[in-house]
């Protein structure tokens, strides 16, 4: 296929529209699954016998093994490509939930969640790709929407889940058919165009296809066709493959390890961190705080996850806004996401909460869109796939560590795990204002040259 054909291939905007709709419909219906079945994963393994302790090991193990397996899938999407990598996420997660839903044992319990943890990274690579199929500057609109699109899915699911509970193995029913959504993505993922997806490389993402320095590169990439997506090269012997997929994806995690976006990945850390602490004791702190029931409490979290999941149409308009300067759209995002803490700490009624509920929707969906874009800005769409999955492993370690940092303020007072949220998202809000005068001043100086 020549240059020629490629232009005209790319001037179709309909077809690229429903790709991306596509890819839209997958993250709804991942979520969706997903969502079903994890509001009941703590009963289901306490039914199997389970006591406290081993049900909270058995619940890390995900966890755990998302955050050694996320930078590597991401990185092994970019060596074979989407097409092959999501795939194979979709049908092994598809065998892990349909595992659970036959584990009448901790040990298959604890069996199906192995390729789950794993390989349960679709939402990422289905990132990457959205970020090879537009521009710099349609990105955040685009990701915004998947992000909506997930959301609304992470909303449906658990009224779903609940309601098949309700019937004798309602669990086991629930696992079986998030089992059947990950195949049905799988088959959606197999029949979309791939001959006519086109990588689209502007100016500017030509300009930023290194991750060596974590700076804009000198050398202009070429445009690439879809099949760069998803074919491989061809075989000679089954190992040679295997070792060339190896090394690609540990030169291409050594380039990100060694790059200069510590302060991006470091940012992100604090702010997962933050937010987590505020979501961490909600439901006991609402009820010790304001005498709130758990149930009101429950549509206050409902009505907070509804409006994050709006709020991905927004990052668009925004972004417009700021002229896509997603630097200062990311500082003014987490110093809103700070005040909003602080204010949810120093709370004396009700509607104070959620009036901050309300806000911090909004700030943190904003600024989590924004600071995927900033990496990929920096590190290069051509190494997406292990830029996004090195900053999920970064809010793995997140994961990990607020949970224990909230249990240890919250000896001290039910306002202790958000009031540390405050201090990291001021220290996120230090590590933006000392190095984004720096990110501009590269920025510049590639210009002149």
């Amino acid at each position: 296929m020549n240059n020629h054909k490629w232009s005209a291939l790319y001037q179709k905007p309909r077809g690229r529209t429903r790709i991306i709709q596509c890819i839209y419909v997958v993250g709804f219906m991942d979520l969706f699954g997903v969502s079903m079945v994890i509001p009941l994963l703590s009963h289901h393994v306490k039914a199997l016998g389970a006591s406290p302790t081993v049900a909270g090991i058995v619940g890390s193990t995900y966890g755990v093994l998302q955050l050694f397996s996320s930078t590597i899938v991401g990185s092994w999407s970019d060596v074979v490509g989407r097409r092959q990598s999501l795939l194979t996420c979709l049908l092994l997660s598809a065998f892990g939930y349909g595992l659970l839903g036959m584990s009448t044992s901790i040990v298959l319990f604890v069996l199906s969640r192995i390729p789950v943890g794993l390989f349960k990274h679709s939402l990422s690579i289905c990132r990457a790709l959205l970020a090879d199929l537009v521009s710099e500057a349609e990105r955040p609109l685009v990701m915004g929407h998947f992000n909506a699109a997930s959301s609304v899915g992470f909303i449906l699911g658990p009224v779903v889940g609940g309601y098949l509970t309700e019937h004798e193995g309602g669990f086991y029913t629930s696992a079986f058919a998030c089992a059947g959504i990950f195949l049905i993505n799988a088959g959606l993922v197999w029949m979309l165009p791939w001959g006519d997806i086109l990588l689209h490389c502007n100016s500017t993402n030509n300009s930023r296809n290194s991750v060596s320095n974590g700076s804009s590169a000198k050398s202009h990439t070429p445009v690439r066709t879809a099949a760069d997506l998803h074919v491989p090269r061809k075989r000679t012997s089954p190992l040679q493959p295997a070792w060339r997929q190896l090394s690609s994806v540990g030169s291409r995690i050594r380039m990100v390890a060694s790059s200069d976006m510590w302060d991006l990945f470091l940012v992100r850390l604090l702010m997962a961190v933050a937010i987590m602490l505020y979501y961490s004791n909600f439901s006991l702190a609402m009820e010790e705080r304001f005498s709130l029931k758990p149930k009101t409490t429950g549509y206050l979290i409902s009505y907070s996850s509804t409006l994050g999941a709006l709020a991905g149409f927004l990052v668009g308009p925004v972004t417009r806004l700021y002229g896509n300067n997603m630097a200062a759209l990311l500082l003014h995002s987490t110093l809103l996401t700070c005040l909003l803490i602080s204010l949810y700490a120093a709370a004396q009624s009700v509607w104070q909460v959620l009036l901050t509920s309300t806000f911090f929707a909004i700030s943190t969906t904003v600024g989590r869109t924004g600071i995927t874009d900033l990496e990929l800005r920096r590190g290069g769409t051509r190494a997406s796939g292990t830029l996004i999955g090195a900053g999920q492993s970064v809010t793995a370690v997140g994961r990990v560590l607020a949970p224990l940092l909230s249990g240890i303020c919250q000896e001290f007072s039910p306002c202790g795990p958000p009031s540390l949220g405050v201090l990291l998202a001021l220290a996120a809000v230090g590590v933006l204002l000392v190095r984004i005068p720096k990110w501009n001043k590269t920025k510049m100086a590639t210009k002149i040259k």
